[in-house]
């Protein structure tokens, strides 16, 4: 008998969870509710509401609309930045091979991708060359793909110049792509209409370098970007910190700051501003954001554009507003929102930001909605947001969605290669969009 009720026991305790015998366990701290701070006003400036729209946030990849403001009136939609080719050395023209190095100059095309170069390395299979003896040396003016803008550019400028210097090499040489540069190529030659089968390719014997000053050589080709409005446009739908390589033909942050604080009529501590593309801390007020939005529209207007042509539309452009706010770009939302993005998962603990422009049947709006403390919770914080420019849009009688223009261009879209050296007896040669030839 005793042994069963010992038995019984020894049962009954086993049991009983592990945590009732723990009083005091700690327990994970309930973090307080999400709260969304926002300011809006119509077309004319009249505020119709705001939450703390005063206060100065981190705007995060929002900063991306000031620096395509300033962009467009200091450099122009239309600028094209070139990049040269040079054989240093000569041409041995019989055997299609430079003799020397390929030299790069750069001029600072912050848009310079795989496709680009496939573009260089058909116009020198094109023009004969088939080989470089010497190596590919660049300028520090010459970058090729993403770094993610400060986040992750090499501070060594040699070591970065031997990084595009790579990059490009690869991507010239089809002896050396990986998957990704043959999958590039194949959606390359089927948009422009070339034999898939015949991919081009230039190889290049003598490695990499970084400089690129002196002693250039036969110029060979030159490489035209894409007009910088199409540079914009796709640097704010896939919000790429790379809009940062445009300091080099702007200036520093401290000058955008400068310009937006006497632009705005700002006081007190905003602008604040430590990069161009929003990481780090930087301070603007919601309101001031609006405002900024105002300004882009006003200076896209008489430069012949729309504020679509240079931020993504919901349901029309890929990129962040479309993979973050899924109604906004469905029907009947889709078309009706323009707007940009910005994302800090750490910085100041963590913050998601959406600014933008709603046209609605009682009229167009301009708003900025942010939710700062949202580490962690950046999905409910989206939520919240969608939530509120949704319920915002149905109050003021429902979407007024435009139709999609034209979408996002490709890396290689607008770009122009002019080929200017030539074998004895040729002729030069232009090709791009609109060939001539």
């Amino acid at each position: 008998m005793g042994r069963r009720i010992l038995v019984s026991l020894l049962l009954i305790l086993w049991c009983v969870p592990l945590t009732e015998a723990s009083p005091n366990r700690r327990r994970r701290p309930v973090r307080p509710p999400l709260q969304l701070v926002w300011h809006v006003e119509d077309a004319q400036g009249t505020v119709i509401s705001s939450q703390r729209g005063e206060e100065p946030i981190n705007p995060a990849s929002v900063v991306k609309v000031a620096t395509s403001l300033w962009a467009l009136e200091k450099l122009g939609p239309q600028l094209s930045l070139e990049t040269r080719f040079f054989a240093r050395g000569g041409v041995d023209w019989q055997r299609g091979k430079v003799r020397g190095d390929l030299v790069v100059q750069g001029s600072g095309d912050p848009d310079f991708q795989v496709e680009n170069a496939l573009l260089v390395a058909k116009a020198l299979n094109d023009m004969g060359i088939k080989e470089v003896h010497g190596a590919v040396v660049v300028n520090d003016r010459f970058w090729m793909g993403w770094e993610n803008g400060s986040a992750g550019t090499e501070p060594d400028p040699v070591k970065r110049g031997l990084l595009m210097a790579t990059r490009l090499r690869q991507a010239l040489d089809r002896h050396r792509w990986n998957g990704v540069i043959a999958r590039v190529w194949r959606e390359l030659a089927q948009r422009r209409g070339w034999p898939e089968k015949v991919p081009p390719s230039v190889r290049v014997s003598g490695g990499v370098g970084a400089d690129g000053r002196s002693n250039l050589g036969e110029l060979l080709l030159v490489h035209r970007s894409k007009p910088l409005a199409f540079v914009l446009h796709r640097f704010n739908a896939f919000s790429n910190n790379d809009i940062e390589r445009l300091g080099v033909l702007l200036g520093p942050p401290s000058e955008l700051a400068g310009m937006l604080k006497a632009r705005l009529e700002l006081a007190g501590p905003e602008p604040n501003l430590e990069t161009l593309s929003g990481l780090g801390e930087n301070r603007l007020s919601p309101r001031a954001v609006v405002h900024l939005l105002r300004e882009l529209v006003t200076s896209c207007s008489a430069r012949n554009l729309n504020p679509g042509h240079v931020l993504p539309v919901a349901g029309c452009h890929p990129g962040t507003l479309e993979k973050f706010f899924e109604v906004l770009s469905a029907p009947p939302y889709a078309g009706s929102v323009v707007g940009k993005t910005g994302t800090l998962t750490n910085t100041d603990g963590g913050i998601a930001v959406l600014a933008g422009i709603a046209k609605t049947t009682q009229g167009v709006f301009y708003f900025c909605l942010a939710v700062p403390g949202a580490s962690g919770r950046l999905r409910e914080a989206r939520r919240l947001q969608e939530a509120w420019v949704v319920r915002f849009i149905d109050e003021h009688g429902g979407p007024r969605p435009e139709p999609c223009d034209a979408g996002l261009v490709e890396a290689d879209e607008g770009s122009v290669i002019i080929k200017v050296a030539q074998a004895p007896g040729g002729d030069p040669v232009v090709g791009g969009n609109g060939e001539r030839r």
